[in-house]
């Protein structure tokens, strides 16, 4: 059993197909062919099923392809790490994000990094949804340290880390009859058309859960909206109320047209970091997680809002 072995398998699980690795890797279906052998004669059982699409792993396929593909990205992080010690560059950040995670959470945070690590680069990988950036965090081909998420259920391979929790209010019109309430209780969105949150989203199955909780059933306006920043431009058009996290840049003088009610009864959104491991990360790359965490925080503050 070599790693080339473990690598070939580890593509062919996830591509679903012995020609296509080949393709990728300028090699031919039989040489793939005899990796995967190599490794099923090793191991003393199959490790992979053909089927009318493809290949597919078998149950002992799944275990071995798992501790694989965990075993496998952190040797790829280490080999990147020591390359960059040999070059004696300033390395690289790798950031998995989601589509305006940036604006929302990072660009104080970017600015003061870039001052202090003028000669580390930073590459951002745009993902629609915080399931999609652990995706792509896992995936050893595209090599990222980290991803910024909205908090979930544990994932096998990562670690996650909170930074910051954020209430949710109800966004509403300057002139709707709710601007002026100081909060809005969890039953009486029951009764206002509100507008979807992105239905694959965390923060959606977030909030469908804490609605089910408290026993309530609201009226979404359509299928979902992409994002957040799209709910609170149509709340502003005067389409629907939407009920979003409370971010620093939605106060102020940027959505003069708007009032955040707070909706105290709906447990708040954790969001954070998610990496594969942290005392794996670069020491520019726990740099700028902890300088992005200490700006969210210290947003949070001046606003009241964001804990």
């Amino acid at each position: 059993m070599t790693l080339d072995d473990l690598r070939v398998f580890v593509a062919v699980c996830r591509a679903g197909s012995l020609s296509a690795v080949a393709r990728e890797l300028g090699c031919t279906q039989s040489a793939v062919s005899q990796h995967v052998r190599r490794l099923e004669r090793e191991v003393g059982v199959g490790l992979v099923e053909r089927q009318a699409r493809g290949v597919v792993p078998t149950k002992a396929g799944r275990l071995l392809q798992e501790a694989a593909a965990e075993g496998i990205a952190g040797l790829d992080l280490a080999l990147r790490r020591l390359a960059e010690l040999v070059r004696g560059d300033g390395g690289v950040v790798r950031i998995a994000t989601g589509g305006t995670t940036v604006r929302h959470f990072m660009t104080e945070g970017i600015v003061d990094f870039r001052r202090s690590y003028p000669g580390v680069a930073l590459e951002f990988h745009t993902v629609r949804s915080s399931g999609g950036c652990r995706d792509a965090l896992a995936d050893p081909a595209l090599d990222l340290d980290l991803a910024w998420v909205t908090l979930g259920p544990a994932v096998r391979g990562l670690e996650q880390r909170a930074v910051a929790r954020l209430p949710w209010v109800l966004a509403v019109r300057a002139d709707d009859e709710l601007a002026g309430r100081e909060r809005i209780e969890g039953d009486e969105l029951a009764g206002l058309r509100l507008i979807g949150l992105p239905k694959n989203s965390t923060s959606y199955a977030h909030l469908d859960a804490a609605y089910r909780e408290l026993g309530i059933k609201v009226a979404a306006s359509g299928a979902g909206v992409a994002d957040w920043d799209t709910a609170i431009l149509l709340a502003e058009l005067g389409v629907g109320h939407a009920v979003v996290p409370a971010l620093p840049g939605w106060t102020g003088p940027g959505h003069p047209g708007l009032r955040f009610v707070p909706v105290p009864d709906l447990p708040p959104l954790t969001v954070g970091w998610a990496v594969r491991r942290w005392e794996a990360l670069s020491p520019p790359a726990r740099a700028f997680a902890d300088t992005v965490a200490r700006h969210v925080v210290r947003a949070g503050e001046r606003v009241g809002g964001v804990r």
